[in-house]
């Protein structure tokens, strides 16, 4: 127990260390903020945008909730990649965008997980009418969010979810919106990041 503790400790002070020398180095908030918000798989993010009318910055707030950025991560449920693609939306979003000579090992590859990522989000986003149900729904399930959406103690309108009830769609949400805000706030002003027309 104690061993654990210290090991612990070890870790935050290392990463305090590395925090200061980032301050050191750079002098400036903003360059902290970009180190734990960065933009990476940059053209393969923001051309799928384009491509499904989304903004990016909400694809890389999915992309940081669901991976932090790792094109090799399997979820407990195998969902795979950057986006966490499960093997059946993978399938069924090859077959719809006609992505020839698909196979599941594909999702693992950055260009063709975030290409079915953006695809989904943009049909969750066209079905559901509403970004924050699609961005339920890409962590609870269309079929969830449909239910909830009938259910008066959940939704009054039944277009807009008053509550979630699964917990971990709950923190899912507000982790996401929380990491666009700030996607937003760093970069959609910049020239070198927008010069893709967002």
């Amino acid at each position: 127990m104690f061993d654990i503790f210290i090991m612990k400790r070890k870790n935050v002070f290392l990463f305090v260390g590395i925090l200061a020398l980032i301050i050191v180095v750079t002098d400036n908030s903003t360059s902290i903020l970009k180190f734990f918000y960065p933009v990476k798989f940059k053209d393969e993010v923001f051309g799928y945008s384009r491509q499904y009318g989304i903004d990016p910055y909400l694809v890389l707030a999915i992309m940081k909730a669901e991976s932090s950025f790792n094109p090799k991560a399997v979820s407990r449920r195998n969902a795979k990649g950057l986006m966490q693609i499960t093997d059946k939306t993978g399938e069924w979003a090859a077959f719809e965008i006609k992505l020839a000579n698909y196979k599941n090992s594909d999702l693992f590859n950055p260009d063709t997980n975030i290409h079915i990522g953006c695809w989904y989000l943009r049909w969750l986003i066209d079905n559901l009418k509403d970004v924050d149900l699609a961005i339920a729904a890409y962590n609870g399930g269309i079929g969830n969010v449909m239910e909830w959406l009938n259910d008066k103690n959940l939704s009054s309108t039944g277009f807009i979810l008053d509550k979630i009830p699964f917990k971990e769609t709950e923190r899912y949400v507000v982790k996401v919106k929380n990491y666009y805000y700030v996607y937003k706030k760093l970069y959609q002003n910049q020239a070198a990041i927008g010069s893709c027309g967002y």
